[in-house]
This record gives structure tokens, sequence and C-alpha cells, in this order.
């Protein structure tokens, strides 16, 4: 086990947190100046720090798998094609999820905002963006039946921003 304190969650092996965990890749390796190795050539010292890096933030059985790969453009190219195909399978869930979220069917406001930002987080990560207005939209026309006037009333006052 890795004692040393990781930056963001280690690549499972299974690729489900695949995604999520190239985008932190990503931001670390431009804070660190390393964002350049994984896009084009880059200093033989900036790929090896890059490899330590990436390799720190793997599953232990996918290190063992990438143990011989050095470049990081290539470990990238090579996790992009084994992982990147989990965008066409979550994407369909998460504009079902969409499609059928209700607010009248949470308990309390906080249990909504948090599903709400799990579906759109999900669905930028596939690439597809749902904008202010549609999730302000989204909550408005799925308020119970008992919350028209309410319902009128945040439309009267025109929000930009769901928050």
């Amino acid at each position: 086990m890795n004692l040393s304190k990781l930056e963001f969650v280690a690549l499972n092996i299974s690729g489900k947190n695949y995604l999520s965990w190239v985008l932190d890749a990503e931001i670390h390796l431009a804070a660190k100046g390393l964002h350049a190795t994984i896009r084009n050539e880059a200093s033989s010292q900036d790929k090896a720090k890059a490899m330590v890096f990436l390799r720190h933030h793997l599953d232990e059985d996918l290190k063992i798998e990438y143990l011989t790969v050095k470049d990081p453009l290539e470990f990238w190219t090579d996790l992009k094609g084994r992982y990147d195909h989990l965008k066409a399978t979550m994407l369909p869930r998460a504009r079902y999820e969409w499609m059928h979220l209700r607010f009248q069917d949470f308990k309390n406001v906080t249990e909504y905002n948090s599903v709400v930002f799990k579906i759109t987080s999900q669905l930028k990560l596939c690439g597809e963006i749902i904008k202010n207005e549609d999730m302000l939209k989204k909550t408005l026309t799925t308020l119970h039946a008992s919350n028209v006037i309410l319902q009128q009333q945040y439309r009267e006052k025109g929000f930009q921003i769901y928050s």
C-alpha cells in the first residue's frame, strides 16, 4: 500500500473513475508545469516527473500493467484507448437520470441539489453541457403541483443563475 498522500483518488483498474481521474490528472500536471508531457514534446526530465506523478495515482494492479511504459504521452494514449469508451456508457445513464429528475421526488432542496450537480457533472464529463437555464427550468417544471404559485413567483423574478 502506498503510504504517501495522493493529490486525488487513484485510477481504479475497472476505470469507473477514469473520467474524473483524467480531469484531476490534467489539472495537477498543468499546475506542476508538466501538461506538455501528455500533449507533445517535453524534456526527458519533465517526462520522468510526469510518469512518477501519474504512476503514483494508479491502482497497484494498473501500475504493474504499465510498468514498462516510460513516456507519459504513450501512457496517456493507452489509458484513453482503454477507458474512454466509458463516456458511451455513462452518457445514456446520465441523460436518463436528467430526463427523469423531478424536484418533487426529494424530501428537501439539499438532496435535490446534490443529485442535480452529480448528474450535470457526469454530463459535463461526457462533453454534454447543462446550462444554468436548463437547471432552473428543470427545477421549476418539476415542482409539485401544489407549488404552482411558487413556480410563477420564481419565474417572474427572472433568475439567471442556479444555486
